[in-house]
């Protein structure tokens, strides 16, 4: 079993920059494929970035070029850097994971879940 705990979210105006961390409770070779998601409410849950265990990267269209995924197998810690942040960027952000290196988009193809950290980003 593997536990993510997400930490970094919180209030920040339009334009400003959020960093998230998600440390895993093994090493983070043991799940070669980790993502970042997120839902915003009344909404599904949806695919933000993805990293491979050879730190290819990732991008959902919408955060392409604002937002950076990356690892540390060091630390076993994923994070995601999110800069120029817009009001709909605001949700809950989830850290998932794989036990293989297949990356995908689809939430339900993970197999670890953290807890969620929010995001409110204010106009």
């Amino acid at each position: 079993q593997v536990q993510l705990v997400e930490s970094g979210g919180g209030l920040v105006q339009a334009g400003g920059s959020l960093r998230l961390s998600c440390a895993s409770s093994r090493r983070t070779t043991s799940t070669p494929a980790m993502g970042w998601f997120r839902q915003a409410p009344g909404k599904e849950r949806e695919f933000v970035a993805a990293i491979s265990s050879g730190s290819t990267t990732y991008y959902a269209n919408s955060v392409k070029g604002r937002f950076t995924i990356s690892r540390d197998n060091t630390e076993n810690t994923l994070y995601l850097q999110m800069n120029s942040l817009k009001p709909e960027d605001t949700a809950v952000y989830y850290c998932a994971a794989r036990m293989d290196s297949a990356i995908f988009t689809t939430p339900s193809l993970y197999h670890y879940w953290g807890q969620g950290t929010q995001v409110t980003v204010s106009s």
